[in-house]
């Protein structure tokens, strides 16, 4: 008996995600191809990342893939995110519960790392992933006011573990919610990371699919340290257009490489600016340095962002752009940037550590 459904299964299994680049046959996202009511094809997907409102580009395009083959039946597409833990470097081991910890860093200060750290985090929640929020700039902890949490305090239900603050959607935790936003931390290196990574080891995470580490500016000592002590399956790195922030991130770039971190990408921040009275927009720090280190460095340019001042207000307002204005052109860029740093993450090879017993040799 001829399979009806074969030809649906070779031109579903030939279609090129957008996204992921790839056909999805070879991109193993393909649960299922059947029969449903109506006579109607129903196609089941799995993807590594959050797939919240990624059906309003996926639907569309593989629909007209399969009218222009002419096969008859109508589609209906069910998508599902099967987000899985990633390796870390050695000998380092995922955090308990937390599947991913992606770090966001730059070369230098100023080019917005932390507003790209938190709406990266809060678009990742909104496309259905469970994230969470470590603000580890010790000397300029950001996240307390861009999440609306200045001046609230932790709890702990055990007297061991710190209970995360929650903010849109978000667990957050930072130094800055320990100490008084006025009080300068006089501190050297090894008190730095010392308390960054008490703060990861013992706050009391849940459950999360991504936690995102904010790190702090630069590519010294407390920057390195950090690197080779969290577990980290991926970085992006920040940057903004001109060269002398060029120079700098690709230091941090380097870094991350020297500590067998892999980097997923570069973000290019404030990419261009767009009057919002006659909606001219200029490159006011140069354009294309994004993707030149990208392409220099052989990895992808996750985004190019807008320079707005809607983005500090809404930021310096405890409601980031993603959350205060969600449909907003600003607030897509953030969303866009999300989902290709998660697909870029969800290509790389599945944790396996856990697959392989740990030996200990004991003298007898």
């Amino acid at each position: 008996m001829p399979d009806s459904l074969a030809p649906y299964r070779d031109a579903v299994g030939s279609f090129v995600d957008p996204l992921l680049g790839a056909p999805l046959g070879s991109a193993g996202v393909i649960e299922g191809i059947e029969s449903g009511d109506g006579g109607r094809v129903l196609v089941s997907l799995a993807y590594g990342f959050p797939v919240g409102g990624y059906e309003r580009e996926l639907v569309p395009a593989l629909e007209a893939w399969l009218a222009a083959r002419d096969l008859g039946q109508p589609l209906t597409v069910a998508l599902r995110s099967a987000i899985v833990a990633h390796a870390v470097q050695r000998p380092l081991k995922p955090l308990a519960g937390v599947k991913n910890v992606v770090a966001v860093a730059s070369g230098k200060g100023g080019v917005g790392k932390s507003t790209v750290a938190v709406n990266l985090a809060l678009a990742w929640s909104r496309q259905g992933a469970r994230v969470g929020i470590l603000d580890a700039d010790i000397y300029g902890p950001s996240q307390p006011l861009m999440l609306g949490l200045a001046g609230q305090r932790p709890r702990s239900s055990d007297g061991k573990r710190l209970q995360p603050l929650v903010s849109h959607g978000l667990v957050a935790m930072s130094i800055g919610f320990l100490v008084d936003a006025e009080q300068p931390m006089v501190w050297r290196g090894p008190m730095v990371t010392q308390a960054l990574t008490q703060l990861l080891a013992d706050t009391d995470w849940g459950e999360l699919d991504y936690l995102v580490v904010d790190m702090p500016p630069g590519t010294g000592d407390i920057q390195l340290t950090l690197a080779q002590r969290v577990p980290v399956a991926g970085a992006l790195i920040v940057t903004t257009p001109q060269e002398i922030s060029l120079a700098d991130a690709r230091k941090g770039l380097r870094m991350f490489e020297k500590v067998a971190v892999p980097v997923l990408g570069i973000v290019e921040n404030m990419s261009v600016q767009v009057c919002t009275n006659c909606g001219h927009a200029e490159h006011l720090f140069g354009a294309g340095g994004g993707a030149r280190l990208a392409k220099e460095h052989g990895v992808a340019l996750l985004g190019e962002l807008p320079l707005d001042l809607r983005i500090r207000e809404e930021a310096d307002g405890g409601r980031p752009s993603v959350v205060a204005a969600p449909e907003s052109a600003r607030a897509a860029a953030y969303l866009a940037m999300a989902r290709r740093t998660a697909a870029a993450l969800a290509g790389r090879a599945r944790d396996r550590s856990n697959l392989f017993p740990e030996i200990v040799v004991e003298e007898s």
